[in-house]
């Protein structure tokens, strides 16, 4: 087996740069720089312009839809979400209102809410109240028992858990 030498292995274009290795690979990356990387941009670019042109067209009939809605007076949810506010039926009496229940959290404080909540306009036999209380303060957990006391004996269904 004969023997490759350096001249029978690069062609003759590169005779003059056949000792430096880094020429050779400028050289080579200068041949197929062209058929490599350009139509590689090409491609880029047209996907570009493509999504570009998507992204107008989508614009434009953002803003035909905008304007017809706003030409119509249209909202779309009309139809959907029409809602008619309580009626009391003299029949059924409160049972056409849910349930609700308001939990008032409270932690040594010495403002109450709870005449905000007790004050709400709903029927009382549709609401319940309760008061928790972590109160660390012997005075301040009297006076909200105390509250809560006050506001049961007005009819309002208040639960103070002891």
């Amino acid at each position: 087996m004969e023997r490759l030498t350096s001249t029978q292995m690069i062609p003759d274009a590169f005779q003059g740069a056949r000792d430096d290795v880094t020429v050779q690979f400028a050289i080579i990356w200068d041949q197929i720089k062209a058929p490599l990387i350009v139509p590689l941009l090409r491609l880029a670019v047209a996907i570009c312009l493509i999504m570009s042109l998507m992204l107008f067209i989508e614009r434009v009939y953002m803003g035909v839809v905008i304007m017809l809605v706003k030409l119509f007076g249209r909202k779309p949810a009309d139809r959907r979400y029409r809602w008619e506010a309580m009626k009391d039926d003299v029949e059924v009496g409160n049972s056409t209102y849910p349930m609700v229940l308001v939990q008032i959290p409270m932690y040594n404080e010495r403002e109450l809410s709870i005449g905000a909540a007790c004050g709400l306009s709903w029927p009382s036999d549709r609401v319940i109240i309760q008061v928790l209380d972590g109160s660390t303060d012997p005075t301040i957990k009297d006076m909200v028992e105390l509250e809560c006391q006050r506001w049961a004996i007005k009819g309002i269904n208040i639960k103070f858990p002891a």
